[in-house]
């Protein structure tokens, strides 16, 4: 029998990979560098599949996906514009970026320490993801 922190793992990693790849897709195209474009390029492909096998476990569940936080996007957003507008260069975009990997890996985290009796298989694809984030947050600094 699946238990519930399962599932609320699993769904805070769900809305944690979207989040991703929507960042990732909104600053591509401010992108100057083209070596900066091809590492966020192969970073949402691996968020992106890592979401999907997130997906496939919520369906194995029988449980929905989760959408980030509508609230938390529009900020994201806002900041980014916000940002960019100022200043609208690939380190700005790396700074961007790396605040949300690092706001990241602190949620995924908190919720691992939140959702102790997950499944071992859960868990890891937690691990997963925070692992692409301190990967792709560590790649990036050479842009700040």
């Amino acid at each position: 029998m699946i238990n519930n922190d399962t599932i609320y793992l699993l769904k805070e990693c769900d809305s944690g990979s979207k989040m991703a790849v929507s960042t990732i897709d909104e600053v591509m195209e401010k992108i100057s560098d083209s070596s900066m474009k091809d590492l966020l390029c192969r970073s949402r492909e691996h968020h992106e599949e890592l979401g999907n096998r997130i997906h496939s476990q919520l369906m194995d569940h029988n449980s929905e996906e989760k959408d980030p936080n509508v609230m938390a996007k529009g900020m994201s957003w806002m900041k980014t514009n916000m940002k960019l507008g100022m200043d609208n260069s690939d380190a700005t975009i790396a700074d961007l970026v790396t605040d949300g990997c690092n706001m990241g890996i602190k949620s995924l985290h908190k919720y691992m320490n939140q959702y102790k009796a997950a499944d071992e298989t859960s868990k890891g694809l937690c691990k997963d993801l925070i692992s692409i984030e301190e990967e792709l947050r560590k790649d990036l600094r050479k842009y700040l």
